[in-house]
């Protein structure tokens, strides 16, 4: 028969073990959340971007779940040391995960107000630049189910692949609004779609981090690589009276992009 303690310690690692198996199921709904999205944007399906959107909901609730399950361990246990780093871990990373379903909901957004228009010009990059995240993120929550810091690191690493991909898209797409000031609705839309993509990347490199700590019990050092360059981009506008007025409205999507992206 067990003793009180035993008992304790038991019951103590089945909450951690249900608290880390929301963060996966999270994990996963957010990954395919993303590649519905995508799916739904290169078929023009707003049927699938609707169901995206639904599944936010749910994801939000399953954070707040972990939520209250971290915060009532950390009240009636009072964890310390690699018990602590558990929880503290779940808390961060379930709210960058929730962050993930919230970027992939505004892309299916996009893709609704897209669907209302003709095709818009191709931006072939979009879709690989998707599945790069996406497989960010599948290898982050290997990660953390692994608890292995060193693929941690690796994908700490391969962000910056996503932010050289987006800082292509977005010369790509200024390029068309200033060809055509009929181009800047549908490329602001895409511009949008592709900072999305842009930011599900940087919240996997913080759970990378959180993964690191939680496996190391140390801060990754130096700095997290960057290849996002779009903020220094210049395009020069093509001769003719239109340049004025595709500069006004590339400036106010720019402008735009900044503040729903918290920059």
């Amino acid at each position: 028969m067990p003793t009180g303690s035993e008992h304790i310690v038991r019951s103590f690692d089945n909450e951690l073990q249900g608290l880390n198996q929301i963060i996966v199921r999270m994990g996963g709904m957010a990954e395919s959340m993303l590649a519905t999205a995508i799916e739904a944007l290169v078929k023009r399906d707003s049927d699938l971007a609707a169901k995206v959107i639904r599944a936010d909901k749910e994801v939000d609730a399953l954070e707040k779940t972990a939520d209250e399950m971290a915060i009532k361990l950390i009240a009636l246990r009072q964890p310390m040391a690699n018990d602590l780093r558990e929880v503290i871990a779940a808390l961060k990373i379930a709210s960058d995960i929730e962050r993930i379903g919230d970027l992939a909901k505004n892309l299916a957004k996009r893709t609704l107000a897209l669907n209302q228009a003709p095709p818009a010009h191709p931006a072939y990059a979009i879709p690989r630049m998707a599945n790069l995240v996406q497989g960010i993120i599948k290898d982050t929550l290997d990660a953390y189910v692994a608890r292995d810091a060193e693929r941690a690191l690796d994908v700490w690493h391969r962000d910056e692949e996503v932010d050289e991909m987006y800082t292509g898209l977005f010369r790509e797409l200024l390029t068309y609004m200033m060809e055509d000031p009929r181009n800047i609705t549908s490329s602001t839309h895409l511009l949008f779609i592709a900072k999305n993509i842009e930011r599900m990347g940087d919240h996997a490199t913080n759970i990378a981090e959180n993964i690191y700590y939680l496996a190391k019990g140390e801060q990754l050092e130096g700095r997290r690589p960057k290849g996002d360059q779009s903020s220094f981009e210049v395009v020069n506008p093509p001769a003719g009276g239109e340049a004025g007025e595709n500069e006004a409205g590339i400036e106010q999507v720019t402008a735009q992009d900044s503040r729903e992206n918290g920059e």
